[in-house]
């Protein structure tokens, strides 16, 4: 009994120090959010369109170097163990906002937005080491605690970098780096290793560290590659709020900054609630299958709400029936940690995040897009909830997939 205290607190230390990780990684894209593209037009001259024109460049080339990076996080975890790479992608990171605070080039800014997208993949490691730590029963509640992190840093992170960026464009950067730092230091004194030397890779597999080849090794597992197929479409719907939310809210509603600052923060508060209160308890009281279903339902639901919304307080309505969309992806992440050895869990994690990387670079053409032809003079129909439809399209086809796949993957209920 006194053997397993100390156990214990170190595993929960250790869970800890891994929500710190993300907490910062999500912080650091939430603190560029307000001040990259007002960076981005320094180098433009003022030229708005040209502006507009690079920022989305970086968005692609991020996630197209997320989804190289990824499957080789996770390979090497599986070699080498989590806590290196888990403390080289900090340290890496802080690196890299020096670089972007003190860039003084477009070429350069671009250079290390590669190298962002590079090391803050440490999202593959970060869910790989918890499936080490983390008793399968327990695993939906733990995958919770970092969707309460996305959260925390989605309603933090924006403030942080508004107040700094009214002071200096730069700030914000240097801000995110010492946090990068810090978090390096804490997690070398503090982050044990969690994948011990027995249970790795013998040698690193080359051939499923490359961005398809991880995708491939997701069809050695029938009931993996259906899982990983509704994270794929979830990851995807949840790409319209970055493509269209504030161009829709300012065409449909009127709404400026202010207005969808406080919608933004009020999204982030729910998904904190969500995850951080609610996964847990749902997935005891209800099974990891049957929580799946529920959330991505939730978010047919809110989606439907969103786009039918003719004046923004109903479309306010949507927010706590969405956020319980939440409850799907800890409950999905669970289930595909079942089916997965020891040796496997970093390569698996880093194709799902590769999954996730193409949905970052199909999603905002594929809403932005539906949203102009659906408001454009050439409109088939005049239906500015457009893309908020699709979304819900997509999130059925998900939960239909799920239900199918989820039967005989081990789930609990």
């Amino acid at each position: 009994m006194n053997a397993e205290a100390p156990a214990h607190a170190g595993r929960r230390a250790a869970l800890i120090f891994i929500f710190v990780t993300v907490l910062i990684d999500i912080l650091s894209f939430g603190v560029i959010i307000p001040v990259l593209p007002g960076l981005v037009e320094t180098f433009t001259g003022g030229d708005e369109a040209r502006a507009a024109i690079w920022v989305g460049i970086f968005g692609t080339v991020f996630y197209a170097i997320q989804f190289v990076s990824s499957p080789v996080q996770g390979a090497l975890s599986d070699r080498y163990g989590r806590r290196p790479v888990i403390l080289l992608s900090c340290l890496g990171l802080a690196a890299d906002f020096v670089l972007m605070a003190v860039a003084g080039t477009l070429p350069l800014l671009l250079l290390a937005r590669v190298f962002s997208g590079m090391f803050s993949a440490s999202f593959t490691t970060a869910n790989a080491y918890i499936a080490d730590v983390t008793a399968p029963e327990k695993r939906a509640q733990a995958y919770g605690m970092i969707g309460a992190a996305f959260g925390v840093g989605f309603v933090i992170g924006p403030l942080i970098g508004g107040m700094l960026g009214d002071i200096n464009l730069r700030y914000p950067f240097w801000f995110a780096a010492g946090l990068a730092l810090l978090n390096f230091m804490y997690g070398w004194f503090v982050l044990p290793e969690s994948l011990p030397a027995e249970k790795r890779t013998e040698r690193i597999d080359w051939k499923h560290a490359n961005p398809l080849g991880s995708i491939a090794l997701l069809r050695g597992y029938p009931q993996v590659f259906g899982l990983a197929a509704v994270v794929f479409i979830a990851n995807l719907a949840h790409f319209v709020y970055p493509s269209v939310f504030v161009l829709f809210a300012s065409y449909r509603f009127q709404w400026g900054p202010k207005e969808v600052s406080w919608v933004l923060a009020a999204v982030g508060v729910c998904s904190i609630i969500v995850n951080a209160l609610l996964v847990g308890r749902v997935v005891r009281a209800l099974g990891e299958r049957r929580t799946m279903l529920l959330g991505l339902l939730c978010g047919v639901v809110g989606f439907v709400i969103y786009g039918w919304a003719p004046v923004g307080s109903a479309f306010l309505i949507g927010l706590p029936i969405s956020a319980l969309w939440a409850l799907a992806t800890p409950a999905v992440q669970a289930m595909i940690t079942r089916q997965v050895g020891e040796r496997e869990q970093g390569r698996v994690q880093g194709a799902l995040m590769s999954l996730v990387s193409v949905s970052g670079i199909l999603g905002p053409l594929l809403f932005a897009g539906t949203f102009a032809l659906f408001i454009g003079k050439q409109a088939p129909a005049h239906v500015p909830g457009a893309p908020w439809y699709l979304a819900a399209l997509l999130l059925s086809c998900g939960a239909l997939v799920g239900w199918r796949f989820a039967r005989h993957a081990g789930a609990t209920r």
